[in-house]
């Protein structure tokens, strides 16, 4: 049974997976999950430092190591960074990788204080990288904690375990074999956990969630099958290695053809969890692995580890993720599933470049980064990259979350649109939000929407398009309630829909005696926010306002206009509404016409004062 030699049954929790990757990841609170250095959990601190710094110095003979190369943000870097060493020979100085290597690898950078903190408490009270395995009487101490899972514990009928295939900090993976049936001798992975490393309530309950997630999610082409729960859950071995690989191996980055290929599917994926209300949270290379070693064999995602449920409008607050591809509302604490999209637009530039997009020689400073500087476009290969594809990466990797595409969107990018795969573009989440908004809108900001829709590209009216067609109007080209309840059935899960779609129908519940029109659905699903990112969107609101002026526009008193937007009497409304209107003939200025277009609440205007 190779190197799987922990004892059975009530000493730990078994769950079918996937292989773990290497590199740390930011867990719980950010705090680093390190990998163990070796199979052999009774070695002392000594002898395991020995053992590392022996690994490591074999990791640094690696002609690939460190991997990538950092983007040019110089103001980080003094003179002797690393970002200005010459590039090393070998494999991957060779074959067309930027030139920005490391002289000589660096350490992971160490977490955080803040984080460090978070994840003490996540785990037990001890350091990150100083804790162990309780044992014995430890062990009784801990009894007090219900580490039952109530799954059935016959594993050993069904499968026989193989040998250990990796090993991280909160467990192990060995391969294993159908016993019988029809999938008799096919491989999976199955991920061992051991029950003495669940030392608080929340370990427990992260391996409860990501038991949950894996079933909710079951089914996407691009994502590991789930099979069964014992005191596990189960997944497809893939062979064919992690996305990281592959680019080292290709010196580093990726063709814009080949990058497209790669995206789709990952953006596939991801769209999927986001209309099933989950947000995974640790999106980054290492955690997608391909099926088989063929150029052109599939993506599946792997490690929910940290992903999580998220609701409409819910916004999630605990610091988790790796640090090159976390997003900036996750330092801020306060984010949705637009934190994954962030992380995919790190791993395109990845793809596109060779280079990381932000970096820096600790976790502290690439979180500087990250809420500070801006990735660079300026410097090869990026000049010589279609406007599309540079246009792609950006909008992925806006820090406004509200001007971030989705990843249902960015699959109808025009990049993306160009490739030779055939691209089916999902139901997207933003929508039902987007038509929520627009139904509790005043009949003014209704009209001033519809003059905005009139102004869409035929580029941008594609997503809409898509989206519409999705909800399978009725013959008369309208949609109802009844439309929308029937779409959300056939795109979720079984495990989700009696968690999801009575919210979404529940805010949506004023269709429900009236029906919407494409020209109205375009009003009501458009994002002003994403408009607003666009390099075209003074055009788009100067044409909206002079439609607007002809066809909705009317002289208004102040107070009336404060009744439409639903301000309070508790509200200054001559201080704050003086600049909406033109003191010509009393009607909606141009200021007040964008500021209607982005929704006014009771509560901006206490913010603004």
């Amino acid at each position: 049974m190779g190197l799987c030699t922990s004892k059975p049954s009530t000493d730990r929790s078994i769950h079918v997976s996937y292989p773990q990757p290497d590199p740390p990841v930011v867990d719980g609170g950010g705090g680093e999950r390190p990998e163990a250095s070796s199979a052999d959990e009774s070695l002392t601190s000594d002898d395991q430092r020995t053992k590392e710094r022996a690994e490591l110095e074999n990791v640094k003979k690696s002609p690939f190591f460190p991997f990538y190369s950092p983007s040019p943000a110089h103001y980080f870097f003094s003179k002797k960074s690393p970002a200005r060493s010459p590039a090393p020979s070998g494999p991957a100085g060779g074959n067309g990788t930027p030139k920005r290597f490391f002289k000589r690898p660096f350490p992971p950078p160490s977490p955080a204080k803040h984080i460090r903190a978070v994840l003490a408490r996540r785990h037990g009270s001890v350091k990150p990288n100083e804790a162990s395995i309780p044992e014995g009487s430890e062990v009784e101490g801990m009894a007090g904690l219900d580490k039952s899972f109530g799954f059935s514990k016959h594993f050993g009928n069904k499968y026989e375990l193989g040998d250990e295939v990796g090993r991280g900090h909160f467990g192990y993976t060995c391969a294993a074999k159908f016993k019988k049936g029809e999938l008799k001798g096919q491989q999976v992975a199955v991920k061992v956990i051991p029950k003495v490393k669940m030392t608080t309530a929340i370990a427990i309950e992260d391996v409860r969630r990501e038991v949950k997630i894996l079933r909710a999610l079951t089914g996407h082409n691009n994502l590991v099958q789930f099979y069964d729960a014992y005191e596990d859950s189960d997944n497809v071995l893939c062979e064919g290695g992690e996305l990281l690989d592959r680019i080292l191996s290709r010196g580093g980055k990726y063709s814009e053809e080949d990058a497209k290929t790669v995206m789709i599917q990952i953006l596939n994926v991801v769209a999927f969890c986001h209309l099933q209300g989950v947000v995974h949270r640790d999106l980054k290379p290492e955690n997608f692995l391909f099926t088989s070693k063929d150029e052109d064999s599939q993506l599946k995602a792997i490690d929910f580890g940290l992903s999580d449920f998220v609701k409409p409008d819910e916004r999630l607050n605990d610091i988790v993720g790796s640090a090159y591809y976390v997003a900036p509302e996750v330092l801020h604490r306060s984010y949705g599933t637009e934190a994954d999209v962030w992380s995919i637009g790190v791993i395109a530039y990845i793809l596109l470049c060779g280079s990381r997009p932000f970096w820096a020689r600790t976790e502290s400073g690439i979180f500087r980064a990250v809420l500070k500087a801006d990735p660079s476009f300026d410097e090869a290969p990026w000049p010589s990259m279609s406007p599309e594809a540079r246009d792609f990466v950006k909008r992925l990797l806006n820090k406004d979350p509200r001007k971030r595409i989705t990843a249902a969107q960015a699959l109808s990018h025009p990049w993306i649109k160009s490739s030779n795969d055939v691209i089916k573009v999902p139901l997207d989440i933003i929508v039902f939000k987007l038509m929520k908004a627009y139904m509790r809108s005043s009949s003014l900001r209704k009209a001033a929407l519809r003059a905005l829709s009139k102004t869409l590209t035929v580029d941008e009216l594609f997503f809409l398009k898509e989206q519409f067609a999705l909800l399978e109007p009725n013959k008369n080209g309208t949609i109802s309630l009844d439309n929308i309840k029937s779409a959300l059935m056939k795109h979720a899960t079984d495990a989700m829909k009696e968690s999801r779609i009575p919210d979404f129908l529940a805010s949506l519940n004023a269709l429900q005696y009236r029906r919407m029109d494409f020209e109205e659905f375009c009003a009501a699903a458009l994002s002003v926010h994403q408009l607003e990112a666009l390099d075209r969107w003074e055009q788009h609101a100067r044409c909206a306002y002079e439609l607007f002026d002809k066809d909705g526009n009317r002289a208004i008193m102040i107070e009336e206009l404060a009744s439409e937007l639903g301000l309070s009497p508790s509200v200054p409304v001559h201080a704050v509404l003086h600049d909406w209107l033109r003191h010509t003939d009393g009607k909606l200025s141009f200021l007040g016409f964008v500021k209607l277009l982005h929704g006014v609440s009771s509560r901006t205007f206490a913010k603004a004062q």
